[in-house]
């Protein structure tokens, strides 16, 4: 993006504004109350996979600095401790506790094995470049135990860390998401257009008076 496009902006917008709503019912208060409450420590993770984690989660999504932090590691690392599957598994891919124990050990085993250090502790520029190594399959040391580092960084690493992400209220709020609207529902549903309840974004010219 450059200046002329910028990101939209909806500062001043915050989600949970409409919890105690008719656009929320209880299970969706319940369901978001359980995220917002996820303390930032591991459930499943020993301190190595912990570490390593949340370094991967801070490359993966890079948080806004105007907003309050997704505990991210957190909630994947609940995510992991259920196994619960997706429904459906690559081949090749092995299941979700098992693809993150060997994926994690594998990209540190990566880091110390080029670097000389574990990954949490690169700095942003190598870490990057290693998770785009993972990215296009390059990552091939023993460790991986014959799983691809592509399937896996495709498959489990985006797949979990965006998605989560994008499941917790700070996240909704960033790009103006309305949230669950249940038992309220959407009803503007066509390109730029929006309910009153949705987000608002900042318009360009106000933006610019703001700095």
């Amino acid at each position: 993006m450059n200046d002329a496009t910028p990101l939209p902006d909806y500062t001043g917008y915050d989600v949970l504004d409409k919890r105690d709503t008719p656009s929320w019912d209880d299970a969706s208060r319940a369901v978001i109350g359980d995220r917002i409450a996820t303390a930032d420590e591991p459930a499943w993770c020993n301190r190595e996979q912990w570490r390593t984690l949340r370094a991967l989660c801070a490359i993966i999504v890079p948080q806004p600095e105007n907003r309050p932090p997704v505990p991210l590691a957190a909630l994947v690392d609940r995510k992991i401790a259920t196994g619960k599957s997706d429904g459906y598994r690559r081949a090749g891919l092995p299941a979700l506790q098992e693809a993150w124990r060997i994926g994690l050990a594998a990209l540190d085993d990566e880091s110390v094995h080029r670097h000389g250090a574990a990954f949490a502790d690169l700095d942003e520029r190598t870490c990057i470049a290693l998770v785009q190594a993972m990215e296009h399959g390059t990552l091939t040391r023993d460790t991986w135990r014959n799983m691809s580092s592509k399937l896996f960084f495709t498959q489990r690493v985006l797949l979990d860390i965006c998605t989560t992400y994008y499941s917790h209220p700070s996240a909704w709020s960033t790009i103006g998401f309305g949230g669950p609207a249940n038992p309220r529902g959407y009803v503007r549903m066509y390109f730029n257009r929006r309910d009153p309840w949705e987000g608002k974004e900042v318009p360009p010219e106000e933006r610019q008076r703001a700095r």
